[in-house]
């Protein structure tokens, strides 16, 4: 994403500095139908810092495009999560603790 210019910043100030009722909407006329609404189209989870070991070639790869590597490596997992969830219908580790630690159905 690209930073702001200062035109630009000037002007986020300037109308989050308004009251609600002091910023003209004319140009801008309400939405009354909202069936073709996506929900959670732009939803991210949030991110949260973690340390992993991986082999060199591996990080190599994922840093020969340039900057981003986290991004695609987040990318890269979150398909494979998502491929394999749909693929097994669910998560090994919850059907793992349904069953028990001796790997029998829990009664």
């Amino acid at each position: 994403m690209r930073k702001l210019t200062k035109d630009q910043k000037r002007d986020i100030r300037a109308i989050a500095a308004k009251k609600d009722r002091e910023i003209d909407f004319s140009d801008a006329p309400p939405v009354l139908d909202w069936s073709g609404a996506e929900i959670g189209k732009f939803y991210q989870p949030p991110k949260k810092p973690v340390t992993m070991r991986l082999d060199s070639d591996v990080i190599a790869w994922l840093k020969a495009d340039g900057r981003g590597y986290q991004t695609k490596a987040n990318w890269l997992l979150r398909h494979a999560m998502l491929h394999f969830t749909k693929r097994t219908g669910g998560n090994k580790r919850k059907r793992a603790l349904r069953r028990g630690k001796s790997g029998r159905r829990a009664a």
